[in-house]
């Protein structure tokens, strides 16, 4: 029976048969019968990112083996003799490269020509040709190759199954790194592997949510038994419940012990309980060293959304559990390197025995700690140190307490509880604090040249940021969740937005979120009746919960989702090649970070659900890139869940040269068209679910 892929689609149509919605490999093979006929000549995908190379070919002994990303290199290298057609495209080629020169070279005295006062207009109109033109080369040296050319990318040994690239502990420690340094990631030469990352032997697709939240597969991570019964961590115990699962259910003491924790948090805050803390002003909590994940999980009923940051571990990582139950967590570290969020970003940051010495480093982590800090907001640190009664009779913990406390007051932080083994501080929601401290106080307030507003892994800095930003507005003065989603046109001015241009971004979202549910639902449940463990609930709720989108730009994907009643929560990447929409991303409410695509995400293999990627190639293209595109690609694969999916937007040529690169990752693909914009295509991939074989 055909599959219904039309159904409900509006503004969208697919183009082929529908009968057949996975055509690519009929396709294929067509185009790789007619690549061997006409024996075109292949290149590297590196090299078309400069075009003008697919023309000047070197004059090396001809080559027919396969390239480092997977495409034949050049036959037209040597100096055989050459069929008339050879011939021919050889000199069309050159022909065109011509044209191309005198066209630019014309266009460049024209444009020098002109007037001043309408250079500005010409030169835009100009760079957009430019950049059309290096688009159709491009393309045409993609379908030049021919997937006839392309070779499959190999799986991964058993050993990388839970692979990060830049991320080895014990050769950091081999290099000499220490004090905290070796968990930083470190990416050399050869640091990034060329293949498909394999779940492991038993690995089972993840209960759908909020089950999942609950129990998890044990064989979808990796962690041992001593590990999970040795934490003492307030939010690492759990319990074993069978040989195959792991349990969180709050049905345990444990558990109803992070509730009464939570809930004396709000006490001491001076709430009735958590579910205040949306009228307190907190939305949005930074969970440092979060074990796994319990606090985010229990305070997520409450409209609260955690994020998770902790150190790599080879196993046992909390990040890596966080995430297999559906919470929001990535690799993030205080050693020597300021996190990728932008100043003033979270509303509380939480630390419950979390191993981060805040008295070290003269007091530098609380620093950064700080900066991230929006005023107003709250830092909770639960630790043994903070007990009084402990420190009483040990002299050492006193002094390290007495330097914590003094140095949050250095901060303009109030103490405003202690209880037990937790403090609560409220940092200052008035910058005049910082001058009426004593001449001379450590640390002083960050010169404008330091205070940079989104630093991208940059080394700790040993004074206050954030005083300089315009965002300075205490979290009592904005508005509470929901609404804070929706900024209001004098708060968009602090990003330089208009409102126009918000109500567009989020119309456009909408329209498109509809169409992929509408596009994924028939397919999703027609493939998958039934989830092992769970039965899948009435489309289209709840097919996804993990969300990673690339290019997030103002977060519009993520309020899309949100307002359409979808139970995810999603990841907001803001790449460093493009404008920065950050601060604005995670002011509406949301959760996001900055990244750089050439490098690895900080994060677990097999992390997420869904990977969108609205404009990305178009964005990545455009910048003199050190990776190409199969590299990025590759990347998708590993934090991709099996029978997971990608879906890409984007200009229509690079969506074809994107399509090309999917038979080596061995997806499943299908373009689709946007009956509202010819220029543009969709991308719609799901990864299958390739399984190891178990070795006797």
């Amino acid at each position: 029976m055909p599959r219904p892929l039309h159904r409900g689609v509006s503004g969208i149509r697919i183009s082929g048969n529908s009968n057949d919605f996975w055509d690519a490999e009929v396709k294929d093979k067509t185009e790789k019968e007619d690549s061997d006929r006409n024996h075109s000549s292949s290149q590297s995908f590196l090299s078309l990112r400069s075009p003008f190379r697919l023309f000047f070919q070197d004059n090396s002994p001809p080559k027919y083996g396969v390239t480092e990303n997977g495409f034949t290199s050049d036959p037209f290298g040597g100096g055989t003799p050459r069929s008339r057609h050879r011939l021919t495209m050889l000199f069309l080629k050159l022909s065109l490269v011509v044209i191309v020169i005198l066209a630019l070279t014309g266009s460049f005295w024209w444009t020098i020509s002109i007037s001043t006062s309408s250079r500005g207009h010409i030169f835009r109109g100009y760079r957009r040709l430019q950049e059309q033109l290096v688009s159709d080369l491009w393309d045409i040296g993609e379908l030049s190759l021919g997937p006839s050319r392309l070779k499959e990318i190999e799986f991964c040994s058993e050993e990388f199954e839970n692979y990060i690239p830049c991320f080895n502990v014990s050769e950091n420690v081999a290099l000499g790194y220490s004090d905290g340094n070796e968990y930083d990631p470190l990416c050399g030469h050869g640091s990034r592997k060329s293949c498909l990352v394999l779940p492991p032997v038993n690995y089972k697709i993840p209960l759908r949510w909020p089950t999942g939240k609950e129990v998890i597969w044990v064989a979808n991570v990796k962690i041992t038994g001593q590990e999970v019964f040795s934490s003492g961590s307030l939010t690492k115990r759990m319990m074993m419940l069978e040989e195959d699962q792991i349990s969180f259910r709050s049905a345990s003491l444990m558990f109803d012990g992070v509730e009464d924790y939570s809930h004396q948090i709000a006490e001491m805050i001076g709430l009735r309980n958590e579910s205040n803390f949306i009228q307190a002003g907190v939305r949005t909590i930074l969970d440092i060293g979060c074990g796994y994940g319990s606090f985010g999980a229990h305070l997520f009923s409450k409209q609260l959304l955690t994020m998770c940051i902790a150190n790599y571990e080879s196993s046992g990582s909390q990040v890596q559990l966080t995430l297999e139950r559906g919470l929001p967590a990535m690799i993030g570290s205080f050693n020597s390197k300021q996190l990728p969020y932008p100043s003033l970003s979270f509303d509380m940051l939480h630390c419950a025995r979390c191993g981060v010495d805040w008295d070290k480093k003269d007091g530098i982590f609380l620093i950064e700690a700080d900066r991230v800090l929006k005023p107003g907001g709250y830092f909770v640190w639960t630790s043994p140190l903070t007990n009084v009664h402990t420190f009483l009779r040990d002299k050492e913990k006193q002094k390290r307490w007495n330097f914590v406390r003094d140095f949050a007051e250095n901060l303009c932080w109030e103490l405003i509880s202690q209880q037990d083994e937790t403090v609560v501080w409220k940092k200052t929601n008035k910058k005049s604090c910082y001058s009426s401290r004593k001449p001379g106080s450590c640390p002083p307030i960050c010169s404008k040249g330091q205070d940079v507003e989104s630093p991208y892994y940059r080394p700790l800095q040993n004074c206050i940021g954030g005083t300089n930003s315009r965002r300075w507005v205490p979290i009592e003065e904005r508005a509470t969740w929901p609404f804070r989603s929706n900024l209001n046109k004098n708060e968009l001015e602090l990003y330089g937005l208009h409102s126009e241009e918000l109500v567009v971004d989020t119309a456009n979202y909408k329209t498109a979120v509809r169409n992929y549910w509408s596009l994924l639902s028939p397919l999703i449940f027609s493939d998958h009746p039934k989830r092992p463990g769970d039965e899948d609930p009435s489309p289209p709720y709840n097919m996804f919960r993990n969300v990673l989108d690339m290019n997030a730009r103002y977060g519009g994907f993520n309020a899309a989702l949100l307002e359409a009643g979808k139970s995810v929560w999603v990841m907001n990447v803001v790449p460093t090649t493009g404008p920065n929409y950050l601060p604005l991303v995670l002011d509406r409410g949301y959760i996001g970070v900055s990244h750089n695509w050439c490098e690895a995400f900080p994060t677990y293999p097999r992390t997420y659900d869904m990977v969108h990627a609205g404009g990305l190639l178009s964005l990545e293209t455009s910048q003199y890139r050190r990776c190409t595109m199969l590299d990025l690609f590759t990347e998708i694969d590993r934090l991709l869940r099996p029978e997971g999916w990608v879906i890409i937007h984007d200009k229509a040529p690079l969506i074809e040269s994107a399509r090309a690169l999917t038979v080596q990752l061995k997806w499943d693909a299908r373009v689709v068209e946007i009956e509202s914009n010819s220029d543009e295509r969709l991308l719609i991939c799901q990864k299958p679910f390739f399984k190891r074989q178990a070795t006797r």
